[in-house]
């Protein structure tokens, strides 16, 4: 898929990865770093509800969130649709992502407004080692593996993550495009089955990602969790007035892989 471009609204190096956003002709203004698109305003809401709600309705009562990356703050705006949730706090390396998102994805920023909300300009990595035991669900909301991205799909992160967790806590993180990259997504699964009882993988459909579609891997610290199936949903007339993409019914289909992608993950 390719986008025109109307107008460069911003483009400039920071100290991780190239930034820049433009305005569209037909997809809004759009985010891209290190010349990965990483949302437009046009079909962003598809990945942020699903990152956010597979997680939280699986679990039962999500008080503590933690978000690393994420920093166009379009996770945080789904996560505090969710009364139950107590606090969010986001952990994002590059404060450049914050600033220019507020400014040229105002919808997406909208996140950063809630009382619930921190932010902390950090490494991931080490803000996990100093909080261990602290969070219900933690989410991974990273651009590909490359540039400072690449560690967090590492068996070292998500052991931190696990460490981190409270009992019963889930983490999700972004997982690729299983017609793409089904090696990494394998390499990561199999990492990530070593260090949590239940690992489970799951998907949507957003135009602008590479072959329009994202996985997500999910996981879980209890033995025999079903994450298949929301434990917590939505009332409809909320899912009617306030979401896009996510619902209870999608919640569950999200799961049911192609048999190429379960065979190569050996399900």
């Amino acid at each position: 898929m390719s986008l025109q471009v109307k107008e460069v609204l911003f483009h400039e190096r920071s100290k991780f990865q190239d930034v820049l956003v433009f305005e569209s002709t037909n997809y809004g203004n759009v985010l891209v770093l290190d010349g990965v698109i990483q949302a437009t305003e046009r079909d962003e809401f598809a990945y942020q509800e699903m990152i956010a709600h597979l997680p939280l309705n699986a679990h039962p009562n999500p008080r503590k969130v933690l978000v690393i990356g994420g920093g166009d703050g379009g996770v945080l705006r789904e996560i505090v649709k969710h009364d139950c949730v107590e606090s969010v706090v986001l952990v994002e390396i590059d404060e450049m992502v914050p600033k220019v998102s507020k400014k040229y994805l105002p919808a997406m920023a909208a996140g950063f407004q809630h009382p619930k909300v921190s932010v902390q300009i950090a490494d991931g990595f080490e803000y996990l080692k100093n909080n261990p035991g602290t969070f219900d669900v933690i989410i991974t909301d990273s651009s590909d593996p490359e540039g400072p991205a690449e560690a967090l799909f590492g068996e070292t992160f998500f052991d931190l993550m696990r460490n981190a967790l409270l009992p019963g806590g889930i983490v999700c993180t972004q997982g690729e495009c299983q017609w793409l990259h089904l090696n990494l997504i394998k390499n990561v699964f199999d990492g990530a089955k070593k260090l949590f009882p239940v690992v489970e993988y799951a998907w949507a459909a957003v135009p602008t990602y590479p072959s329009g579609q994202i996985g997500f891997l999910i996981c879980c610290n209890e033995q025999d969790r079903n994450m298949k199936q929301p434990v917590r949903s939505f009332s409809p007339e909320f899912e009617r007035a306030k979401l896009k993409y996510y619902n209870s019914e999608v919640h569950a289909a999200a799961f049911v892989l192609p048999q190429f992608t379960r065979n190569y993950l050996g399900l």
